[in-house]
């Protein structure tokens, strides 16, 4: 088993043992953004799951076709109906204003990441500081490596049971205000990584080195 064979089935597998007695169990729940609806929007939910309902960061990826996703891992695995139920309430909170044809919600997405969905075009697991990147062309044109994709997810960490359920009730409630996330600590000036960031984020740099130094990232 590969590293990132690893850390998909650590984060969105339900246990093989475990399929025949919940077949309609899931622990992979996912959001989507349509275009022309992308990251601008969807960080509002990456965000808000943090610092509102004190949830683990999910993971983000480019669909490979026409959306941005929030990849959601559950310790331990719910119903469908509990999963979509579980989508819908953060559309609710963070989306409510967008058409319904814009969100997709995938309380069993079926399709891994990444994967090749067309000539060309790779569905990927992103750093949020890349995100952005994508916004108009949700997908790479390279195929990504392995080690980056498992390095992606190494961080990341399940919903616990009782922190799903908490996550719900507070859902069902109004909005409070959310507490400011904490700013990154400024990177060296010689860190390479750092300098590929200036340059994705520069808008004077042409677009296409800007893109260049979001696949550098990802490698």
């Amino acid at each position: 088993m590969t590293r990132l064979q690893t850390e998909l089935e650590r984060l969105y597998l339900a246990a093989p043992a475990t399929l025949p007695d919940m077949p309609d169990r899931v622990r992979a729940l996912v959001l989507e953004a349509v275009l022309p609806t992308g990251w601008d929007r969807l960080s509002a939910v990456w965000q808000g799951v943090q610092a509102e309902l004190e949830l683990p960061a999910p993971a983000i990826a480019v669909s490979g076709t026409d959306g941005v996703q929030l990849w959601f891992s559950l310790e331990a695995p719910v119903t469908v109906t509990q999963a979509h139920a579980f989508l819908d309430a953060l559309r609710r909170r963070w989306l409510a204003d967008l058409a319904p044809a814009r969100v997709r919600l995938l309380p069993d997405p079926g399709a891994r990441v990444p994967a090749l969905l067309a000539e060309d075009r790779w569905s990927a697991f992103v750093a949020p500081d890349l995100a952005a990147v994508f916004a108009d062309t949700p997908w790479l044109d390279v195929e990504p490596g392995e080690d980056g994709q498992a390095a992606l997810l190494h961080g990341l960490h399940s919903i616990k049971p009782a922190a799903f359920a908490e996550a719900l009730a507070r859902l069902r409630t109004p909005a409070r205000d959310a507490p400011a996330l904490a700013t990154a600590a400024p990177a060296r000036a010689d860190d390479p990584r750092a300098f590929l960031l200036r340059v994705m984020n520069d808008e004077s740099v042409d677009l296409a080195l800007r893109i260049e130094a979001a696949k550098g990232l990802l490698r």
